[in-house]
């Protein structure tokens, strides 16, 4: 018998390679053996297209209400994407978009297997990088300047008092220019979750920025999160937990010496390029778990990797892929646990636990996609095809239950 999940979850289906592996789970993972609604949203990039990005909004709504979302990896576009799609315009990144809607603190934390060693020595523990997950280049303004003159920025006050004019550059000829923004309520709420987080876990927190160079802009994110930090003093110290601000480039030195084993705090450009560093150091995209938390504590949960373009051109010929499903996978569970955590339904989350754990025992097994069978130890002989690995954590998911 099925086990009921009490209340919906919001989904998010995505493109690609990661939607067809996206449906598998739900099929083979979840349908036999959980009573689930969805609140079903199709990001996929053509429907966003249709629906002028409305889709996007409606979805990150609905985790509003709801309190706990999952998606699958959608195509943010670039020029060449737009050709190939026949889009209407370059859209922006979806997940971007439900970020700043939900103004939430993005999570990322390996996914370890004893059999995938991690690529940097020292690394012993999980790194868990915490992305700030609003403003900067994720919404910004920016333009191209296709003649000289100057370009400025204007602060102008809603109570009508004088204007700041700020020179930015005087253009002899073409070039580019970016506004960004960001405000001290969404960079609060991203210190406190950091700092609870970093609690719950009982690991220390670093915090990496650029103050040296940008002293207003980085200078009032350090400012905080020492304000933050100094409140929460008392408690950290009883928990054992050590605060380091660190300058990002020595953050990115330090960290490769370091054992592991910290919440890494990042701005939101930095969290996004030092999350694929430290997943792809403890073996894959593929083995890396993202929770993005709003500061009134909604959920969104997904893989941190991409749509997997070059295995889905193999899929449309035909040709067997080797995908690796395993963020996808604890990003349903994930969500589900987390359901059961809100829903007070532990057999709920239990099951999303079960799941887990059997598909860790699949890959420490040795049946292993082919990404994480070239780096495996001891090595394995031959790699498991895209389906036959969801399958093997299908079969042993049934003898545990």
């Amino acid at each position: 018998m099925a086990i009921k999940v009490k209340n919906p979850i919001v989904e998010m289906d995505g493109d690609e390679m990661a939607r067809i592996i996206w449906h598998m789970i739900k099929d083979k993972l979840l349908s036999p053996f959980l009573d689930i609604a969805v609140r079903y949203f199709d990001l996929g990039i053509k429907h966003r297209d249709e629906t002028e990005d409305k889709v996007t909004i409606d979805a990150a709504e609905a985790i509003k209400e709801t309190g706990v979302g999952v998606k699958c990896a959608t195509i943010t576009p670039n020029a060449a994407r737009v050709k190939e799609y026949n889009l209407k315009q370059q859209w922006k990144s979806p997940n971007g978009t439900i970020r700043s809607l939900l103004d939430g603190t993005v999570f990322r934390k390996p996914i370890i297997l004893q059999n995938i060693p991690p690529a940097v020595r020292a690394w012993r523990k999980p790194i868990v990088i915490g992305r700030h997950a609003y403003g900067d280049i994720y919404k910004c303004s920016e333009m191209v300047i296709d003649a000289p003159g100057r370009a400025e920025i204007v602060f102008s006050p809603s109570d009508g008092g004088e204007k700041k004019v700020l020179k930015i550059h005087d253009f002899k000829s073409s070039g580019v220019v970016m506004g960004m923004h960001n405000s001290e309520a969404s960079i609060r709420s991203f210190a406190k979750a950091c700092i609870n987080y970093a609690l719950g876990e009982k690991i220390d927190l670093w915090f990496g920025t650029k103050d040296t160079i940008s002293k207003i802009y980085h200078g009032f994110f350090r400012d905080i999160f020492a304000e933050e930090v100094g409140k929460a003093g008392e408690k950290l110290d009883e928990a054992g937990i050590k605060y380091r601000c660190l300058l990002i480039d020595d953050a990115v030195a330090q960290v490769l010496k370091s054992e592991g084993g910290m919440l890494w705090a990042c701005m939101n450009y930095d969290g996004d390029v030092m999350s694929d560093m430290v997943a792809t150091g403890f073996g894959s995209l593929g083995l890396m778990s993202s929770v993005l938390v709003s500061p009134d504590g909604k959920y969104e949960f997904e893989a941190a990797h991409g749509t997997i373009v070059r295995h889905y051109y193999e899929h449309l010929k035909g040709n067997p892929t080797s995908t690796n499903s395993i963020a996808s996978i604890f990003a349903w569970t994930g969500a589900i646990a987390k359901r059961g955590e809100m829903d007070n339904t532990p057999d709920v989350v239990n099951f999303a636990r079960t799941l887990e754990k059997a598909v860790i025992e699949t890959a420490e097994s040795g049946i292993l996609t082919k990404d994480l069978m070239l780096i495996a130890e001891p090595k394995v002989s031959r790699y498991a095809h895209t389906e036959e690995f969801i399958d093997a954590v299908a079969e042993r998911l049934k003898e545990m239950i």
